[in-house]
C-alpha cells in the first residue's frame, strides 16, 4: 500500500511558517535596544522568555496529546505565533512585550508535539527516518528565512513594519483549516499500548545527548556571523553564509533520514557526529574558500542527524510520541540554547576561537550518550539474521 505523504507535507509547510517566527526576536533586538532604550539584559530577557516558555511547555503538551488526545489545530497554533510576534513592534510597554512574546511561545509550543506526533502515527517504521525528515526540514527552512523576512519588514517600515509578518502566518492558518482535518481525525491509533511504561532511561539519554548536539548547532548559528565579520566579510554576506549552512542542513536532513531507514538510525547518528567534527575544526583553522566549504559540510552533516534521532525516540516510546516530540523539539533545544551562553562566557574569558571549541566538545560529549541509548544496531541484527533460502 502506498503511503500518502500529503498530510505530512502540509504539516511540514505549517512547520516552516511556525518556525519562521522563532528567529525574529533575536533579529530585531538591535532596534529594540536603540529605539525603546532597553538594556542588553532586558532585550535578552525577551528572547529568554520566548525560548523558556516554548521549551518547558512542549513536553506538557506532548504528554496531553498522548494521554488525553489533546491537540490544538495546527492552523490555530500557527495563527497565535504569527499574531503575537508580529505585534511586538507596535508595543511600547515592556510588560506587554513580554506578555505578547509568552503567548506567541505558547502557539509555538502547541504546534510541535501534536504535529510531529501526528506525523509519527501516520508513519511506518521502515520509512520513519525519511518521513520525519520531511516534517523537520520545514522548520529548518523557516528558521533560515525568518531573519531575512524580519530584516525586510523592519527595513521598509521600522519596528511597526513587523506587523507585515502576520500575513504569511494568517494565510497559512486559513489554508490549513481547509486542507487538514481536525486533529482527532488526523491521529491514527498509537503504535503501542499507551499504558505501557515509557523507557525512561533511553529517553533521558536521548534527550540529554540531543541537548548537547543542539548546543553545537545553535552555538554555531549564534557566533558564526561574528567570526566571519572578524575575517573581513561584511555582515550581510556573513548572514547569507550562515543561511547557506542551514540550507545545507536541510539537504542533510533528507539524506540522513533516508540513509537511516536503510542502514540504521544509531549507525547513522554516530557516523554523523564523528564526521561533523573535522570540518568544523578545518573551518576554524583555515581561511578562504576551503574554510567556507568546510562550514557547509559541517552544517550538512550535523543537521542530518536531527530527524534521525527524533525517529529513534518515536520508535523507543511509540505510545508516547507526543511527549518525545515535546522533549526533542522543546526541552533539548532549550538546553542547547543555554549551552550557547556558556560558549559566549568562555569566549569572553579567553577568545572567540577558544569559545567556539566548545562546539566540537559538545558533539564529543554527545557521542557516548547516543552510544549508550538502548536502541538496536541494525547492522548487527542483519548479521544475526539467517540468510533466507
Amino acid at each position: 500500500m502506498t503511503f500518502d505523504t500529503k498530510p505530512v507535507w502540509g504539516l511540514s509547510a505549517a512547520h516552516l511558517v511556525t518556525d519562521l517566527y522563532s528567529p525574529v526576536l533575536p533579529a530585531i533586538l538591535p532596534l529594540l535596544i536603540a529605539e525603546q532604550g532597553y538594556s542588553f539584559f532586558l532585550a535578552g530577557l525577551i528572547v529568554t522568555v520566548y525560548n523558556l516558555t516554548s521549551s518547558l511547555i512542549q513536553p506538557l503538551i506532548g504528554w496531553a496529546f498522548d494521554t488525553r488526545g489533546f491537540a490544538v489545530h495546527v492552523g490555530t497554533s500557527v495563527a497565535i505565533g504569527a499574531i503575537f510576534i508580529s505585534i511586538v513592534g507596535l508595543l511600547n510597554n515592556y510588560t506587554l512585550v513580554l506578555a505578547s512574546v509568552a503567548v506567541a511561545a505558547l502557539g509555538h509550543a502547541f504546534f510541535h508535539p501534536s504535529a510531529l506526533g501526528t506525523v509519527s502515527r501516520l508513519t511506518r517504521d521502515a520509512s520513519r527516518g525519511r518521513i520525519t525528515s520531511y516534517f523537520v526540514i520545514g522548520g529548518n527552512l523557516g528558521y533560515a528565512i525568518g531573519p531575512i523576512c524580519a530584516g525586510v519588514a523592519v527595513g521598509l517600515m521600522g519596528l511597526p513594519g513587523l506587523v507585515i509578518l502576520a500575513v504569511p502566518g494568517l494565510v497559512m492558518a486559513a489554508v490549513l483549516r481547509q486542507v487538514l482535518p481536525a486533529p482527532d481525525r488526523l491521529k491514527a491509533a498509537p503504535a503501542a499500548d499507551p499504558g505501557k511504561r515509557p523507557a525512561y532511561r533511553a529517553i533521558a539519554l536521548l534527550v540529554t545527548a540531543s541537548g548537547l548536539r543542539a548546543w553545537a548547532i545553535f552555538g554555531s548559528v549564534a557566533y558564526l556571523p561574528t567570526v566571519l565579520t572578524l575575517r573581513g566579510i561584511d555582515l550581510v554576506t556573513a548572514n547569507l553564509l550562515v543561511s547557506g549552512m542551514l540550507i545545507a542542513g536541510v539537504v542533510g536532513q533528507l539524506v540522513g533520514g533516508a540513509l537511516s531507514d536503510r542502514y540504521g538510525r544509531k549507525e547513522y547518528t554516530i557516523l554523523g557526529l564523528v564526521t561533523a567534527i573535522p570540518p568544523f575544526v578545518v573551518f576554524l583553522s583555515t581561511g578562504g574558500i576551503l574554510s567556507l566549504v568546510a562550514l557547509m559540510i559541517f552544517g550538512f552533516i550535523l543537521w542530518s542527524t536531527f530527524a534521525v534521532t527524533v525517529a529513534m525516540g518515536h520508535e523507543i516510546a511509540p505510545g508516547n510520541v507526543g511527549l518525545i516530540s515535546g522533549l526533542m523539539l522543546g526541552l533539548a533545544v532549550g538546553v542547547g540554547g543555554m549551552g550557547v551562553a556558556i560558549t559566549g562566557w568562555i569566549a569572553d574569558m579567553t577568545s572567540l576561537s577558544l569559545g567556539l571549541m566548545t562546539i566540537p566538545l559538545a558533539i564529543g560529549l554527545a557521542l557516548p550518550l547516543f552510544l549508550a541509548v538502548p536502541y538496536p544496531w541494525k547492522s548487527l541484527s542483519q548479521r544475526r539474521s539467517p540468510v533466507p533460502g
